[in-house]
Formats: C-alpha cells, structure tokens, sequence
C-alpha cells in the first residue's frame, strides 16, 4: 500500500488529465490520516489553486462556520476534493469556476481511491454533485 504522503508527492505531478495544464498546482487532500471523517468536495477553487489547500476559499469558510456550528473541529476532519485541478475559464481578470466532466472526475479518481485507503475512516461525507457521481460510478 502506498503512503499517504507518497500519494500526495506523487500527485503534484499529475497530468492523467489536461486540467493540470492551466492549474497552478495540484490540490490534494490535508488532515490527520486517523480521522473519523472525510470531507469531500468538487474540485479546488480559485484561492485553493493559488494557496495549495483545500477549503481556503469562499466554501472554505462556509464549511469552516457549519463545522463550528456543528461543534467539530477541522482540525479533526480530512477535507480533499474529487478532483484535484481548478477548472477554469477567464473573464477579464477573474479566474470562474467551470465543472468539470466526467473524464476529468475519472482521471482523479485514482488520487481519491488512494487518499480514502490511506485514511482511516468511519464516516464521509460528499459536498456536491461531482463526488456523489464520482462516488457512484467507482461502486458500480
């Protein structure tokens, strides 16, 4: 079995599918490898691309007041996405999100296959469309 953080090393020279051409970096999964839960969501933003972590963003703070609403620490959370490039289309200066397809959401399956087999968990939860598809077409 590969280690966690050989599987992260590895990832940051991904190119299993054309997105990492414009990305930034690749954004890959952070948080104890003995949590409890998974967080996992579409694909890194904007701010996640430039700073290289997952969550830092807009949803980041989203997802950082209903797990204090919630009384879980982040700390204490695995929190990665489906997809491990930002997808994006330029309009003027800005960077806007675009979702990817499902080539793309294939391609990075491997990454989370292997990030979901070096963290031990007990619960997982899919923040959006993309991961639940991706999810349901691994268990088919």
């Amino acid at each position: 079995m590969t280690s966690w953080q050989e599987l992260r090393d590895d990832a940051a020279s991904c190119t299993r599918c054309d997105l990492y051409q414009r990305a930034t970096r690749t954004v890959f999964g952070e948080g104890p490898t003995g949590a409890s839960m998974a967080l996992i969501g579409e694909q890194p933003g904007d701010q996640e691309d430039k700073h290289g972590h997952p969550f830092v963003g807009p949803a980041g703070r989203i997802l950082d007041r209903a797990l204090d609403e919630a009384g879980i620490n982040r700390d204490d959370v695995y929190v990665t996405n489906a997809v491990k490039h930002f997808k994006w289309t330029e309009r003027g200066k800005r960077r806007i999100h675009q979702r990817p397809n499902g080539s793309e959401i294939r391609a990075c399956r491997f990454w989370l296959d292997g990030e979901l087999g070096a963290v031990r968990l007990s619960h997982l939860a899919l923040l959006n469309a993309a991961a639940m598809l991706d999810e349901q077409q691994g268990s088919s």
